[in-house]
């Protein structure tokens, strides 16, 4: 059934032209206006149908899509159609009472039943472990992941198209029946739109849900100077949507493992370096390490224990726009063992010549 072609519209139609038209055809063709004619009967029954799905944003867009329509029996409440005599009221616990007719109207207004709507796919969480060095020039890396993935069969719609034939909810008549007692309720057939006909069935690859679970292994690639514990969004890879909803994504937390020679503070290097008393005292150039191999440091003379130096562009790349960040090299005064009495009297008569100046208080 083409859902404009209903309204004598053409596809694409915007909202107020549907609007406009549903008025137009709903007051010609409404059963008061034209009693005991069934082919109105039918015809309003198509209208109103049509005006159900796409005035729905969701529904529409999967109709457009897939041409397919999303049951409209939550849409279309029960009517009141008369009462019948004939038959005996059903009596205790199978009876239906009032309040399941007002439960069901209500539960209809509130919304769609979950699950008959298409919903985005759940995000998936991964992590994966690389090396010090791995994260400083980047690598690749390949996970596997059992994702819930849109339907082969109907492509995630829940329905496949099937030959045309009766519609085996309302037995072809368009119009779904209950009985409170001896009064009748009717509806339109949510499953054909009140044409009585079907060409749709539930898919019997995904069970209707429109998702099927596969596993997939995806390379994942973790730019140069990635830190510990960021994330890697890897869009529309997560567990597919419902009823054709989009996928989710997949979210991999990258894990650095520690080097034992550099902490690492944002895109900046860290280095602890040694220094002997008379390095520290009279000054040396000292060769350390750094991500890009071997560098010299010059110690000038009086250096100072904690005192630091800065090594520019020697540090990570960013991730973000590939500048490097600087190698701070701090300084740490590592006074010799003690070993014999030639050391004791140098290290009495350095003292008698310099006083105790570390503990003077500096002037102003």
């Amino acid at each position: 059934m083409d859902l404009y072609a209903v309204l004598g519209l053409p596809p694409g139609a915007p909202e107020a032209e549907i609007r406009k038209a549903y008025r137009r055809l709903a007051r010609r063709y409404h059963p008061n206006i034209n009693p005991g004619d069934k082919a109105a009967e039918v015809r309003f029954r198509q209208i109103t149908a049509a005006f159900d799905v796409l005035t729905d944003p969701v529904r529409r867009r999967k109709y457009e899509e897939q041409g397919v329509v999303v049951e409209l029996s939550e849409a279309t409440s029960f009517g009141f159609a008369g009462f019948d005599f004939t038959r005996a009221p059903v009596s205790g616990s199978g009876a239906s009472t009032f309040g399941d007719l007002f439960a069901e109207v209500f539960q209809q207004r509130r919304g769609r039943q979950p699950g008959t709507m298409a919903e985005r796919g759940s995000d998936l969480h991964t992590t994966i472990d690389i090396g010090f060095d791995e994260s400083l020039r980047g690598v690749a890396r390949s996970v596997t992941v059992l994702r819930r993935e849109t339907c082969r069969v109907c492509r995630g719609s829940g329905m496949r198209r099937t030959a045309e034939s009766p519609c085996s909810r309302c037995d072809g008549t368009g119009v779904l029946r209950s009985a409170r007692g001896h009064m009748l309720f009717t509806k339109t057939c949510g499953a054909c739109g009140g044409t009585g006909r079907q060409v749709h069935v539930t898919c019997d690859g995904c069970s209707g849900h429109g998702v099927e679970s596969r596993s997939e292994t995806l390379t994942i690639g973790i730019p140069a100077g990635t830190p510990h514990g960021d994330r890697i969004r890897v869009p529309g890879k997560g567990n597919g949507g419902w009823r054709g909803g989009p996928p989710g994504d997949v979210w991999v937390t990258v894990q650095v493992a520690e080097d034992p020679r550099f902490r690492r503070e944002g895109d900046n290097l860290h280095y602890i370096l040694p220094v002997a008393l008379q390095e520290a005292a009279l000054g040396a150039k000292i060769e350390i390490p750094t991500i890009d191999g071997p560098a010299r440091v010059r110690i000038p003379p009086g250096t100072q224990s904690g005192q630091r130096f800065r090594l520019r562009e020697r540090g990570v790349p960013s991730p973000r726009d590939g500048r490097r960040g600087d190698l701070i090299v701090e300084i740490r005064l590592m006074l010799p063992p003690i070993l014999d009495e030639r050391s004791k009297d140098l290290l009495r008569e350095f003292g008698r010549i310099n006083g105790e100046y570390a503990r003077e208080t500096p002037t102003t």
